[in-house]
């Protein structure tokens, strides 16, 4: 038997060279079971064409989806035939737009960018076999030799009904979700309106028998005092409901800017001495060595801590004390918090604070509430970028804190300066009577105003019931200034104010709006119409003095100015 002779070593290469050939067999079969799922899947169509666009491969998926045999398809049309013929044009224009140049409808215009080597994505209708269409995702890539050049594309394509399904009914409830929020808001600018007028009367009418002459007697001026404290719990109370309502559908809009934390405070503590002194509540505020400025809508967070601090004083212990401090949380952000020495607050007590209308066993006590303030401070907190927190220990006192962003000062412009620095001083007020024309068809409403006109011997008061009448009589008497309610029978306040400003004759007369439309949305439409100031009902008759003499002196300014171009010309 003859021997052969080998190389050491010889059998091992043998065999892994045989283990390789293995795997490579076993890979070309993985290969080929992975295409072959591939073109029988029938969750996708696979379209493959050749470098001219006639289809020359057409999947079960295809199939399924087009409801053409591969077939009657291949070698015989190309994919932007079972396309929307409009969306295709589309696409090519849209194309020719973006790329500059000039792009054929259809094959070219679906396979343009892929023949660029870019990575190509769009969404057109497919047209099945029985003309019915549905949406479809698809996904091109230019198929390549081994030298680059172009053989074929590769269209890949999903049905894309159920996502279109889910986008329809997605812009219907949220068509429906936005009517039913101006339905909302509407009701709540009706309920405000409805709320506030027959208040303004009463809070109106007391605050006239609180400060006329002769002066109410002790039992009289007792019965007015609590008039008029239930009367302003009840406002504040709608206010908050409102506010609460705003809030939660999303339609509170905030003016966030640099806010100066020792004003703001200057003011709480002007605001809040009051309250304290009757309580016997000693309230320390910080001092502030430099300037401090946070990211804030400035009446809002005077608002939040109007009612900490409030409620500090409040639930305080007798002769307690309030503190506020203002510290460093972080690099961008200051913590204000507000510590009181009251009854504190357990840890059940700390989870329900920020539920509506709770108010933690506090609703038999002498202590007026209506259990929706921190909820609302903790809305407005939020809202304006900031957090809430508090500490507290039964027996010894709670610490409610916030913090916010702190910011840069906002710098005037240089413009403004100048406008600042060259204005001119108002003349004084005429000597004179002065005329005052207000618009209204509340009978309530119209006595109070001429009352408290009365007051003023320098002023005598014209009246109106509705818009039409108001025009012509200020057309008539070309009053200095005009209030104006916004409901009116007949054309409303607003329309009236447009129609007066277009007429060269009475365009000069500052207008002031006196409405129980007090809804934040009420007030910005109506300074966007053109009012000169928009005051609310029920009336707060320092506010509405004020008002008044500065609108005067605005309409003594505004006068001079129009006599004076009238001379020139």
């Amino acid at each position: 038997m003859p021997i052969t002779e080998t190389k050491p070593g010889a059998p091992d290469e043998a065999a892994r060279a045989d283990g390789i050939e293995v795997k490579r067999q076993e890979a070309l079969l993985k290969t080929g079971a992975l295409q072959t799922a591939i073109l029988t899947s029938e969750n996708f169509s696979i379209i493959a064409t050749d470098e001219k666009g006639i289809i020359q491969l057409f999947n079960v998926g295809a199939e399924r989806m087009l409801g053409y045999a591969a077939a009657e398809v291949v070698n015989r049309i190309n994919p932007s035939d079972i396309h929307d013929p409009e969306e295709v044009m589309a696409r090519a224009q849209a194309l020719s737009q973006e790329l500059g140049t000039t792009i054929t409808p259809g094959f070219e215009a679906l396979a343009f960018k892929a023949s660029r080597g870019i990575e190509d994505i769009y969404e057109l209708t497919y047209i099945r076999k029985d003309g019915s269409r549905f949406p479809c995702i698809i996904s091109i890539t230019a198929l390549r030799d081994d030298f680059g050049a172009i053989i074929g594309y590769l269209l890949i394509g999903t049905d894309n009904s159920v996502r279109k399904q889910v986008e329809v009914a997605l812009k219907e409830a949220m068509a429906v979700a936005e009517k039913a929020n101006l339905a909302k808001s509407d009701f709540l600018s009706s309920m405000s309106h409805e709320l506030r007028t027959p208040l303004s009367a009463i809070l109106g009418f007391a605050q006239l028998i609180e400060s006329g002459t002769p002066q109410p007697t002790p039992s009289q001026k007792r019965s007015v005092d609590q008039i008029l404290q239930a009367g302003w719990y009840l406002l504040d109370l709608i206010n908050e409901i409102l506010d609460l309502a705003l809030i939660e559908s999303g339609k509170l809009s905030l003016s966030l800017e640099p806010v100066s934390l020792a004003e703001v405070m200057h003011e709480c503590e002007t605001m809040i001495e009051s309250q304290a002194d009757k309580r016997g509540i000693s309230v320390n505020f910080p001092k502030f060595s430099q300037p401090c400025f946070v990211k804030a809508d400035r009446t809002r967070l005077k608002q939040v801590l109007i009612n900490l601090l409030s409620n500090a004083i409040k639930y305080n212990t007798e002769r307690g004390s309030v503190v506020l401090t203002c510290s460093e949380s972080s690099p961008e952000h200051i913590r204000i918090s507000v510590e009181d020495t009251g009854a504190g607050l357990g840890p059940e007590q700390i989870g329900q604070l920020f539920q509506p209308f709770n108010r933690l066993g506090q609703q038999t006590s002498a202590e007026q509430g209506t259990g929706i303030g921190l909820v609302m401070t903790k809305r407005l907190v939020e809202l304006m970028g900031g957090a809430i927190g508090v500490e507290s220990v039964p027996g010894k006192g709670s610490t409610f804190w916030i913090d916010m962003n702190v910011t840069a000062d906002r710098q005037p412009s240089a413009e403004l300066i100048d406008l600042a620095l060259a204005s001119r001083p108002l003349p004084a007020v005429l000597a004179h009577a002065r005329t005052v024309l207000y618009v209204e068809d509340n009978p309530a409403n119209l006595m109070l105003v001429e009352d408290l006109i009365a007051r003023r011997p320098d002023l005598r008061l014209l009246s109106a019931r509705d818009g039409i009448s108001g025009i012509a009589i200020a057309k008539a008497s070309l009053p200095d200034f005009i209030l104006m309610d916004i409901n009116l029978p007949g054309i409303s306040g607003i329309t009236a104010l447009k129609i007066l400003r277009e007429d060269p004759l009475t365009a000069h007369i500052p207008v002031v709006a006196l409405s129980a439309n007090a809804m934040p949305r009420d007030i910005e439409k109506g300074l966007e119409a053109g009012f000169f100031r928009y005051l609310t009902k029920p009336i707060k008759i320092n506010e509405f003095m004020e008002t008044l003499d500065m609108t005067l002196k605005f309409a003594k300014v505004r006068a001079d100015l129009v006599q004076a171009e009238g001379d020139a010309s």
